[in-house]
């Protein structure tokens, strides 16, 4: 096997999900690595459950992505290669037509003959595997002569395609016995196999696609999740370089993954892991790159000046792009826009402080900024010099947590610093004003 030819076989009977991205990005790493091939194969025999919607939610997955295919076809359009192969191992003897199909299309069912032996292949990841084949019986390959099934479609595209790696999901361990009886009947050369591990849910058990945290590939795009993000994630989960690495682009994946390393047993899926490595990402960006990144996500109400003010704190807090939607759903910014309603004004209290202490504090405060230049508030820096030392002098939290409610009314908000530098002067003055009269 002088030429290294991988391939990913997804059914297009829902969204492409992590599962078979992982799968695909150790092919896609296998092939480039070693100058080889890689094929996308649509397995769309099932013909209820198969439709286009999900076969071109794959291949947009894997263009966003930038995992580019060698070779594209599926398994509908080859109909009449697998009728001839049946015929094929009918005449060999490795196969025969059986009792009348129950299927709509009528027929009888074709089905192989089992030699009953022991069939055992070396493993790439696990080692050498045997099963008894005799349990299996006479398995049905065709619903008909029309109709193949999965194990022998399988078969013959892997043969025709020269496939020499077959990397796939450690659930599929269970089909290899089959294939291999049916393409050592069929005279294909039998490829090399390497069974990765499932991926786990983070509570430990099978991760499955109903899981919350789990969603199909291009919904992580929509999320904001950088492509390189996303592979970099997905690749860590069932194999490490064997270093400290673990922020990688995906030409470095290509040059450091190697099979030999794959992990035996199941990796946990960590979304929060994910938003971590895609900030890690986003640190890479350009100035000029993360601005386009930042206003995908930014809500119409947020103006250019405004953007500018904030800019620091979304490099700050922002993970991925969603981020900045819920931010602004949960109100977070809407202070800087408009000011804030406090109705309850025993919120500004801090800890053991009274109502007249955060009045008193506050009315300093206000005498302060009454002083200040405007050029006192151009930066979070300048606003902390104008009320710090007041602020350590009485006590910080006593100061500062009714400064910041009363200009934000939330709970949670960046320092009042920052807060009072977006604004300016004259809204910081309004704000104080305000609820001090209301006092």
């Amino acid at each position: 096997m002088s030429k290294i030819v991988t391939r990913i076989a997804p059914s297009p009977t829902g969204k492409f999900h992590i599962g078979g991205l992982r799968t695909a990005l150790y092919n896609y790493f296998f092939a480039r690595q070693n100058e080889g091939v890689f094929i996308v194969r649509s397995e769309d025999t099932d013909k209820e459950r198969s439709k286009k919607e999900f076969e071109e939610n794959m291949l947009e997955a894997l263009a966003w992505l930038g995992l580019e295919h060698d070779a594209f076809y599926r398994q509908s359009d080859r109909t009449d290669i697998y009728i001839e192969h049946i015929n094929k191992l009918i005449l060999s003897g490795h196969a025969y037509e059986a009792e009348e199909s129950s299927g709509d299309e009528g027929g009888k069912v074709i089905r192989f003959k089992n030699p009953n032996i022991d069939v055992t292949f070396h493993d790439l990841i696990l080692g050498d595997i045997t099963f008894n084949t005799e349990e299996l019986g006479d398995f049905v390959i065709a619903r008909n002569m029309n109709s193949p099934l999965y194990h022998l479609t399988v078969v013959i595209d892997d043969g025709l395609s020269e496939v020499s790696h077959v990397i796939r999901g450690q659930d599929h361990i269970s089909n290899t016995a089959r294939q291999i009886l049916i393409l050592e009947a069929l005279g294909f050369t039998r490829p090399l196999y390497a069974h990765i591990p499932l991926i786990l849910s983070e509570g430990g058990g099978k991760m499955s696609k109903r899981d919350p945290s789990v969603y199909p590939v291009t919904e992580y795009r929509e999320m904001g999740i950088l492509p390189d993000a996303l592979i970099n994630f997905m690749a860590m989960i069932g194999w490490n370089p064997g270093d400290e690495r673990e922020i990688f682009t995906k030409e470095e994946l290509v040059q450091a993954f190697s099979l030999d390393k794959v992990q035996k047993k199941g990796s946990v899926y960590n979304i929060q892991k994910l938003f971590w490595i895609n900030k890690e990402h986003l640190k890479k960006l350009s100035d000029g790159e993360l601005d386009i990144y930042f206003k995908k996500f930014l809500p119409q109400e947020i103006s250019e000046e405004l953007y500018l003010k904030i800019r620091t704190l979304l490099v700050e807090r922002v993970s991925y792009g969603k981020e900045i939607v819920d931010m602004y759903q949960a109100g977070e910014f809407s202070y800087y826009i408009e000011n804030p309603k406090i109705t309850d004004l025993s919120k500004i209290i801090w800890k053991q402080s009274t109502l007249e202490d955060a009045k008193k504090h506050l009315s300093h405060v206000l005498e302060l900024c009454n002083k200040a230049e405007d050029s006192d508030f151009e930066t979070e820096e300048s606003v902390k010099n104008l009320v710090w030392d007041y602020a350590e002098e009485v006590g910080k939290g006593d100061v500062l947590w009714p400064l910041r409610y009363t200009l934000t009314g939330q709970d949670k908000s960046p320092n009042p610093f920052f807060v009072a530098s977006v604004i300016g002067k004259e809204k910081t003055i309004q704000r104080i004003q305000s609820v001090l009269e209301s006092l």
